[in-house]
């Protein structure tokens, strides 16, 4: 019945809906991308206005956890009620979020509406691609990728640009309210061309009891890594293996659990997740502080420090182009070792980074990670989606976004958490004032700055913690790709039929 809903929907969504479509997720994906690399970008520029340089991660870890807790809880959702009614409410919640972060007065009414902005963007990314994966076949979909790279590419060139040009000309809150006309536009083309079929259960199950312990099992995770080593802290911690435990327990009972445990006896999935939580420690964590590093240390604009990401962008965006184009020649595991390698040198190479460190030095290592990723992630997400039977094609698709979200969040918990101790011990031992530390974020506008250089070199001493800790998390990615299997990738998520080429 399944196969024959998927075999409905390619006859009855005729060739210009299928481009409407993509236009829409595509766009999408533009908004996405752009507001990770606007929102680095202006950091360093908020923090120094609202104060709170101790709560930097949390405005990054707020928006990772309710996009991390909130993806399989929405694959599992469209895969019940269709993917058009999600996305319109994933795509509603972040643009209500946007504008919410542009009208924060504080660090915690940031922090409140940054986590509100991840809960829509929680339903947008993993969406727009199982959208994909019901419209286009194994083979299309690898060529969908290149599409795709190429919109993150653009956007990895316009966000920096922007995201200074609005924080130097304009004012931090316009970097949020850009998302609202594009958001609106991208919602409007999915539901206007959009014809759910899929197969639905008699009386739906939604495990909102999974969700639950999963949400309060992260947020208790990323509290107690905050202050790692107090009595509350392992307090914390214990508690939240507690909770998951029992999300263990609930969900081998679940009628239709939100953790997909049945996928975990496959070894590509348990891989392909292993790598993409490990990776997103490393990259994602990275690119969090990276603008921090580069403003503050090295004394640059917020524009220069938004360009600095830039060869990271670029270089996962050519290497996503490649490795979706060979990967059927050169095999995803080959790919994977190979992507996982040049994470690993990108991050040794930025771990040995200092006060005295270049900004063209830094560019190539961010770009050298990048390429890296571009080389291993789409291989495994493809591998994923062609695997998987098509009935689990949403939640599988929402596992391996949910993997890299909860390794970014995790690791920009614990390198803010490396920071705020490692800062905090360097300025008590020179005997520093704190709140030297802002005058370094946000200079006012004409002021000759003059800053003890020990602040800089205390600044620096604590981000090359964090670099150091994202070295640690891409040297452990490097493992699981030893144990991908060595099998040709077979197109189960998507029968046989009749589908729209891409001309």
């Amino acid at each position: 019945m399944i196969d024959q809903g998927v075999s409905s929907l390619f006859t009855s969504m005729s060739r210009k809906r299928i481009l409407v479509v993509t236009a829409g997720i595509m766009l999408s994906l533009f908004l996405a991308s752009m507001e990770s690399t606007v929102v680095a970008t202006a950091m360093p520029t908020i923090v120094g206005q609202l104060g709170g340089l101790e709560h930097y991660a949390w405005v990054f870890a707020a928006y990772m956890v309710a996009t991390t807790t909130t993806v399989p809880l929405y694959g599992k959702l469209s895969d019940l009620y269709g993917r058009r009614r999600l996305y319109v409410v994933a795509m509603a919640l972040f643009l209500a979020g946007s504008v919410l972060c542009g009208m924060a007065r504080s660090m915690l009414q940031l922090i409140l509406a940054r986590a509100v902005q991840g809960a829509g963007a929680g339903g947008i990314m993993p969406l727009a691609f199982i959208l994909i994966g019901e419209m286009f076949n194994m083979q299309e979909r690898a060529r969908m990728q290149g599409f795709f790279s190429g919109v993150w590419g653009v956007s990895s060139i316009v966000g920096p640009l922007l995201g200074g040009f609005i924080v130097g000309q304009l004012s931090w809150p316009w970097i949020f309210y850009v998302n609202v006309v594009p958001g609106l536009l991208a919602a409007a083309l999915v539901v206007l061309a959009w014809q759910d079929q899929i197969g639905r259960a008699a009386q739906p199950v939604v495990d909102y009891a999974g969700a639950a312990l999963l949400t309060a099992g992260l947020v208790t995770l990323l509290v107690g890594l905050m202050e790692p080593g107090s009595a509350q802290s392992w307090l914390l911690l214990a508690l939240a293996g507690a909770l998951f435990a029992a999300l263990l327990y609930v969900e081998r009972r679940a009628v239709d659990p939100i953790l997909p445990l049945p996928l975990f006896r496959q070894r590509l999935f348990v891989v392909t997740i292993a790598h993409g939580t490990l990776a997103g420690m490393a990259m994602f964590g990275s690119i969090s502080f990276v603008p921090l590093f580069v403003q503050s240390v090295l004394g640059t604009s917020a524009l220069q420090a938004g360009i600095t990401i830039t060869p990271m962008l670029l270089g996962w965006v050519c290497a996503s182009i490649i490795s979706t184009r060979i990967m059927f020649r050169v095999g995803y595991r080959t790919l994977g070792m190979l992507g996982t390698s040049g994470l690993v040198v990108g991050s040794l190479l930025l771990a040995r980074t200092g006060a005295a460190s270049s900004q063209v030095s830094i560019m190539v290592m961010v770009g050298i990670m990048g390429v890296g990723m571009g080389f291993a992630i789409p291989p495994y997400f493809i591998a994923v989606q062609s695997s998987v039977e098509r009935r689990l094609l949403g939640t599988a698709t929402s596992m391996v976004q949910f993997s890299r979200s909860i390794g970014g969040t995790i690791g920009v918990s614990i390198m803010g958490a490396a920071l705020s101790v490692r800062l905090a011990a360097n300025l008590k031992a020179g005997s520093l004032d704190p709140g030297l530390v802002s005058r370094l974020l946000d200079p006012l506008p004409g002021a000759v700055v003059v800053v003890n250089a020990g602040v800089r070199l205390a600044l620096a001493n604590a981000i090359n913690l964090v670099f150091v800790v994202a070295l640690v998390a891409a040297a452990l990615a490097l493992l699981p790709t030893f144990f991908a299997p060595r099998t040709a990738l077979a197109d189960n998520a998507m029968p046989e039929v009749a589908e729209p080429a891409l001309g």
